[in-house]
């Protein structure tokens, strides 16, 4: 027969997991609440089954699965306490301007995370959370900022945003508080919660010539990853992904590589920013950015249409600009494909794309004939 005693032992873990709950349900902590609930669920799943499966269909209902933009208008932005600036930057991206170009690597990734949340209810059934963290690793301009923006248009959340270096200076000297500030507001809304230049924290704590409170930054950062909520998800960016402290790597459910766009990528990319450009050139434009960021190539072709409209012109003359500006950097095999390109737009005579790209116009003749070009 088993006494008062003995049951009240064996049910220890569960008194102390309901006064746990209770807790943070009292402190009003709904996303840490939530959290508590998911791994009570997993914990019972085989001892207290019909209390693992009442907790998951509580889950299943949660009310953090409610409008984002109605909780966050209860939440002010959290701001420096000095300069009272916010820290974040709030943005609802209801739709892109275009589709984004990815490599398919990173076409997977972010495909993963939007499919894992559409079938949230069967990951909680399962016992499974979807992803909850992402590191974004590349360098400037190659769509990290553009994907976490392409990630809140699709799951319909707000973005927010965090600079770190930006910010850098009003965090050091409060322990953290400012990022504790950001940390919990973002966690108190259905969001996805993007920390720009995070090498500018998260550096490695081996590091002798960094202070002992960016240090304990990083520790903050580590506590926080690790208990982020799945209801939210959190993406850090960094250009720097050797800076990173190597605690910071394991934390992370997901990493994502963005690399410089190819050739392909680059002319899927210019069909949206040059729509009335012909074939021949949009590939030409192609081999003369090969290498470039997305941003640089966009700013670039930006400048060309502005001054096209300008002075009520066609984009090409433009673009001639633009081809003379960068064609002699090119090696010299990519000059003769641009130059051949050039001719086949059937606006430019040989002579012309001689001058533009200083390829002979005997290798021109050549490469066009299928020939070996032979004195670019």
């Amino acid at each position: 027969m088993i006494t008062s005693t003995q049951q009240e032992e064996q049910l220890q873990p569960v008194l102390d997991d309901l006064v746990q709950l209770a807790r943070l349900s009292l402190l009003g902590r709904a996303q840490d609440t939530q959290l508590y609930v998911r791994r009570m669920a997993r914990k019972y799943r085989d001892s207290l089954p019909t209390l693992a499966e009442a907790l998951t269909n509580v889950l299943s209902h949660s009310p953090t699965r409610s409008s984002p933009l109605r909780r966050e208008a209860e939440v002010p932005i959290p701001v420096d306490l000095d300069s009272r600036l916010e820290l974040l930057r709030h943005e609802q991206v209801d739709s892109l301007e275009f589709e984004p170009v990815f490599s398919p690597e990173v076409n997977r990734a972010l495909n993963q995370i939007i499919q894992e949340r559409e079938s949230q209810d069967k990951l909680i059934h399962a016992g499974l959370a979807p992803t909850r963290t992402a590191l974004f690793i590349g360098p400037p301009g190659v769509g990290k900022t553009l994907a976490a923006r392409w990630l809140a248009c699709k799951l319909k959340i707000p973005l927010l945003t965090l600079d770190l270096a930006a910010v850098m200076s009003s965090f050091l000297g409060r322990t953290g508080n400012n990022l504790r500030y950001v940390l919990d507001y973002a966690k108190s809304i259905k969001c996805i919660l993007l920390l720009d230049e995070f090498d500018a924290v998260a550096k490695r704590r081996d590091d002798s010539t960094e202070i002992g409170e960016l240090k304990r930054l990083v520790t903050v950062l580590l506590q926080e990853i690790d208990n982020w909520p799945p209801s939210g998800l959190l993406i850090a960016a960094t250009n720097h992904p050797g800076l990173l402290d190597p605690a910071v790597w394991r934390r992370f459910e997901i990493k994502v590589e963005f690399r410089l766009p190819n050739r392909d990528d680059t002319k899927t990319a210019l069909t949206h920013w040059a729509t009335d450009l012909k074939g021949p050139l949009l590939e030409a434009l192609a081999i003369l950015f090969e290498g470039h960021s997305f941003n640089d190539i966009e700013r670039h072709i930006l400048l060309a249409r502005r001054a096209a409209a300008m002075k009520n012109e066609p984009l090409e003359n433009h673009v001639k600009n633009i081809i003379q500006e960068f064609a002699r950097a090119l090696p010299r095999k990519s000059r003769g494909e641009l130059a051949t390109k050039l001719v086949e737009t059937g606006d430019l005579s040989q002579r012309e794309a001689h001058e533009l790209t200083g390829v002979s116009r005997d290798t021109i003749r050549k490469a066009r004939k299928n020939e070996p070009a032979t004195n670019a």
